[in-house]
């Protein structure tokens, strides 16, 4: 039996409330499975997002992406995680990371040994999950007070969030699932080797492994104000890229410094946007379902399974995931019955 299809859309925490439980009620209301909300700096809280989201919702996964054990203790992120379980009736999926090293230096923290506090956190968070004690390891120092004072409803799905060659084989050994940025689509031909191996030294009581293609698209009519919103995105994320993702793209951190400086220093969004280079717009897709499945065609040739559509969707998200939701959804479902 051929390996049904997955579709899920990710947003920025920068929207407000109820644009969230409006996007989220029409992503299911079109099929879509899962809604994930991004974590960043100094912009809204996703847990928060998320349970109102739950509350607004019946069928649709929800999850963030990402957390990270440097700003939350996991100690936290297992309190969250198993509350927001409990809330949405097992809907919650945690997506889980080490964070972007240039954004933790906003507040001064010491990003060190990011695949291990990955490694270790995601055991913990787990030992906690099964009503299990902590860990102490090289960067959890726990004791056996380190314990759910109430009983997890299950042991919650673990999504990492990964960039590099290390980080993506870790995923594969020891994640529920990961959510690598495909930046562009095609890095999709990069990244599942890297995941493949680490699925070589992987536990089999873990069971399935889903691996969300994570790609940028702005769909829209209106194909000027398409390339704004994307440029915005990749001004806001660029100089947080992987060496991997730049290398694919090629291009260099150095690229974006002028961009970073006006988005940080000059705080001028629209001179920053005005600096994004062509080439650097292959980072994502712009144009409406015509270009979005032209450009993942061949990923799901090659056995993607999981397409997520993420930031900034386009000028208008709740359009654009009536779009997807129309056309590229039914698409490659149709597809995949045909194969089948």
């Amino acid at each position: 039996m051929t390996e049904p299809f997955t579709f899920s859309i990710r947003l920025n925490n920068d929207h407000r409330i109820e644009e969230y439980i409006a996007l989220a009620q029409r992503a299911e209301a079109f099929g879509f499975d899962q809604f994930w909300i991004s974590n960043d700096l100094f912009l809204r809280s996703a847990p928060v997002m998320l349970a109102a989201v739950a509350g607004a919702t019946k069928r649709l996964g929800i999850g963030t992406a990402i957390l990270n054990p440097y700003t939350m203790n996991p100690g936290e992120i297992a309190m969250m995680a198993a509350t927001l379980d409990e809330l949405s009736g097992n809907r919650f999926h945690l997506g889980l990371a080490a964070g972007a090293r240039e954004f933790m230096k906003w507040v001064g923290i010491d990003y060190r040994t990011p695949l291990a506090a990955v490694r270790e956190s995601v055991e913990a968070i787990r030992r906690l999950f099964g009503g299990e004690e902590g860990v102490d390891a090289s960067t959890l120092h726990w004791t056996k007070e380190a314990y759910l004072r109430f009983r997890a409803p299950r042991v919650t799905p673990i999504y990492i969030g990964a960039m590099g060659p290390s980080m993506l084989r870790l995923s594969g050994e020891i994640g529920d699932g990961a959510l690598p940025l495909l930046l562009p689509p095609e890095h999709y031909f990069t990244v599942r080797p890297l995941l493949e191996e680490g699925m070589k030294a992987r536990d089999p009581a873990l069971g399935p492994f889903d691996f969300a293609c994570c790609i940028w698209v702005s769909l829209s009519s209106d194909s000027k104000a398409a390339r704004r919103v994307l440029a915005e995105k990749i001004a806001y994320y660029g100089s947080a890229l992987s060496p991997l993702i730049l290398e694919r793209l090629s291009l260099t951190r150095e690229d974006f410094a002028i961009i970073q400086r006006a988005v940080v220093e000059e705080r001028d969004m629209d001179k920053a946007s005005s600096l994004v280079q062509e080439r650097m717009l292959r980072i994502g897709i712009v144009g409406g379902p015509k270009e979005v499945i032209e450009r993942l065609e061949p990923l799901v040739a090659a056995g993607a399974r999981h397409l997520s559509f993420g930031p900034p969707l386009g000028p208008d998200p709740l359009e654009a995931v009536e779009l997807l939701g129309r056309e590229v959804l039914p698409y490659f479902r149709q597809r995949l019955e045909r194969r089948s």
